[in-house]
């Protein structure tokens, strides 16, 4: 096996953990946010939940471009 064969897998592998960890963490630190926010009108707690489910897509590919190099 030479190396170019193994850079992507182990891209692939660190890249799958980085995004495992990187939503976990960006997922405890939205629910501390989440329960600071409940004493917020319901419009402004479903904008916050809108755009926290997807603020995490443009970092998630670039790392997923990353990965498919």
């Amino acid at each position: 096996m030479t190396e170019g064969d193994f850079r992507p897998r182990w891209r692939v592998l660190v890249g799958m953990l980085g995004l495992v960890a990187g939503l976990a963490m960006y997922a405890m630190i939205v629910i501390q946010i989440g329960h600071r926010i409940t004493d917020w009108p319901v419009f402004w707690q479903t904008l916050f939940y809108v755009a926290a489910g997807l603020a995490w897509l443009p970092p998630a590919r670039i790392l997923l471009g990353w990965m498919s190099r």
